[in-house]
């Protein structure tokens, strides 16, 4: 039977040094929002929601000019750097409980 597990990269920091790196999570959250479990998918990787919305603002500019655009990339890049580097280390901290 079909399972997404058996086609996720495998995490190389996780493999070869033992601990989680800053984009572990993020290919198991995107999977579950494919299945509608959107709560658990925040869990999992708390900054998915904000690199839609980057990566979405990205495609659409493409196409179509913004007055303050590269503020507003720069606000989203920050903020998601920021989501990503304090889920990363409220992780770390509850796992070496």
């Amino acid at each position: 039977m079909f399972s997404i597990d058996d086609y996720m990269l495998p995490c190389l920091t996780k493999k070869f040094l033992g601990f989680d790196c800053l984009g572990c999570g993020l290919q198991r959250s995107i999977a579950l929002i494919l299945n509608g479990d959107f709560i658990a998918a925040f869990k999992m990787y708390p900054a998915i929601y904000t690199i839609i919305i980057f990566s979405a603002f990205i495609v659409v500019n493409i196409f179509k000019s913004f007055k303050h655009q590269e503020t507003i990339k720069k606000w989203l890049i920050i903020t998601n750097i920021a989501i990503i580097v304090i889920s990363y280390i409220i992780k770390l901290s509850t796992t070496n409980l």
